[in-house]
């Protein structure tokens, strides 16, 4: 379907009851739809926003259209945990309805202050030329989940030398003010980010550009989120035109880091390390972090990516969210595992140790639609070894390791409902390492796999038919060890 300029920026209030009910119906009939993963309940979900932990429930926002599976009319959509496993639908949380974000409430973090909780977004606007000027806004939510937005924006106008690409504001405290960075794009058209401070959420100061030694890296930088771990100073950014490179930057953008000494807010300069992406696999973009009570620095990513069609888009729906992930540094490097909380998803366990030879072997238990399954590879003699998920007769995801080239190896191209083949259907990414450990989370249409107690992590969406549930695990040339546990997770 092409959709209109009017379609896109079709108000959720302008459509009929017949509409959205139809859309709906259209929806649950998807054979893809989740079991365990914030999907949206129609339309299309995009970017995590105001990732935050207030009055005793984390909250997550993201960025909404209602109405389809395409990036139209941007609504913030709210939903809140106890303990970041079941997720309680809150409903929309930001509407666009103002001047200021007639069209589309772009994306923003959270913050507690003065016992309320403060939502800092972008607000989109076009003017009768299509030419867009954004606003960076306020909305405000109480102890009872009342949002209230500001009726004017905290920042209206864009720095001199910079485009109207300037967008994304996450906000943090440090001391006595706070602080925001925005994703920018400078007006020779190359990506930076913006500092902002304020002591009050509302009177804003431009403070300038963070510098650091990444002038030419691609066009524009969205969804900046900065923090700080065991004294390291950790930006996190989605850069737009990174020419791949190797095994890196296959995606159509990509998502990263980089890690450096504690950014000096006075001098804004970050002092840093090289760029690494996030995540290895198909389908993650901008990803953003909060601190939870326990002190836990925690992740959800966007687990899908702009411009490309999915094929849920055939039943009204796209994307969804990452499952949570706690962050943590080792070896100068950021890495993820996914929150302890998600044991609680855990149902029958089945275990095995084996040792498997030149070929490929089925295990008794070992098949499923949604599970969690950890697999540990040891003593391996094979010239590459791993396994297979959602196995059907003709379908199948590998993930595998390969001993010569030491990589660790995502193959979809048998996984089912093909799509976005133009950036090719296998990820790579070098490791180097005595023993491998896959954990995944298999959900109806999605994989996430984190090696070596998250060390690299890949996450992907796959489309296999209902009966494809197959595991297999190889050997090829030789032979490997295998310890593996499988829960059901219904």
């Amino acid at each position: 379907m092409n959709w209109t300029k009017e379609q896109r920026y079709k108000r959720l209030d302008e459509a009929g009851e017949k509409e959205i009910q139809e859309l709906s119906i259209r929806v649950n009939e998807c054979p893809w739809r989740q079991k365990f993963h914030i999907q949206p309940v129609t339309g299309l979900l995009n970017d995590p926003n105001g990732f935050s932990f207030y009055e005793g429930e984390y909250h997550l926002f993201y960025q909404w259209f209602p109405l389809g599976p395409i990036h139209g009319l941007k609504y913030w959509y709210h939903t809140k945990s106890k303990d970041l496993v079941h997720w309680e639908n809150a409903g929309i949380a930001i509407e666009p309805h103002d001047y200021f974000d007639s069209h589309g409430a772009y994306s923003g973090s959270a913050i507690e202050h003065n016992g309320n909780l403060y939502l800092m977004y972008t607000g989109n606007t076009r003017d009768e030329n299509w030419v867009r000027n954004p606003y960076q806004c306020i909305a405000i939510m109480n102890p009872s989940g009342k949002i209230t937005k500001m009726n004017k924006p905290v920042i209206s106008k864009i720095p001199t030398g910079y485009t109207e690409h300037f967008r994304d504001p996450k906000v943090w405290k440090s001391g006595e003010s706070f602080y925001a960075i925005i994703g920018a794009q400078r007006s020779d058209e190359t990506g930076c980010v913006l500092l902002y401070s304020s002591p009050n959420m509302i009177d804003w100061k431009f403070e300038g550009e963070i510098m650091t030694d990444m002038r030419h890296f691609g066009y524009m930088w969205e969804c900046p989120d900065y923090f700080e771990l065991n004294n390291k100073g950790i930006l996190i950014f989605s850069p737009q035109g990174i020419p791949p490179k190797e095994d890196e930057f296959q995606n159509i953008y990509q998502s990263g880091y980089i890690i450096g000494d504690n950014l000096d807010v006075a001098e804004r300069n970050f002092v840093h390390g090289s760029f690494t992406e996030l995540d290895r696999g198909f389908d993650f973009y901008a990803p953003q972090t909060m601190l939870d009570p326990n002190g836990r620095r925690i992740l959800s990513g966007w687990m899908g990516l702009p411009e490309i069609d999915y094929p849920t888009d055939q039943y009204g729906w796209a994307h969804c969210l990452t499952l949570p992930r706690e962050v943590t540094i080792r070896d100068n490097k950021l890495v993820q595992t996914p929150v302890c909380e998600l044991k609680k998803l855990r149902g029958e366990e089945i275990t095995v140790e084996t040792i498997i030879t030149n070929g490929s072997q089925e295990i008794d238990g070992f098949h499923g639609e949604t599970y969690e399954l950890i697999a540990e590879f040891t003593e391996a003699e094979a010239d590459e070894f791993g396994m297979e998920l959602r196995v059907g007769e003709q379908e199948k995801t590998i993930i595998k390791y390969e001993n010569a080239t030491k990589k660790i190896v995502l193959d979809r191209t048998f996984s089912g409902q093909p799509f976005a083949e133009k950036f090719g259907t296998i990820r790579k990414c070098h490791l180097e390492a005595e023993k491998i450990k896959f954990h995944v989370f298999v959900d109806v249409s999605s994989v996430e796999i984190f090696i070596n107690d998250g060390e690299e992590v890949f996450t992907s969406r796959i489309f296999p038919k209902k009966e494809s549930t197959g595991i297999r695990f190889f050997a090829k040339d030789g032979q490997v060890h295998l310890n593996a546990v499988k829960w059901a997770v219904s």
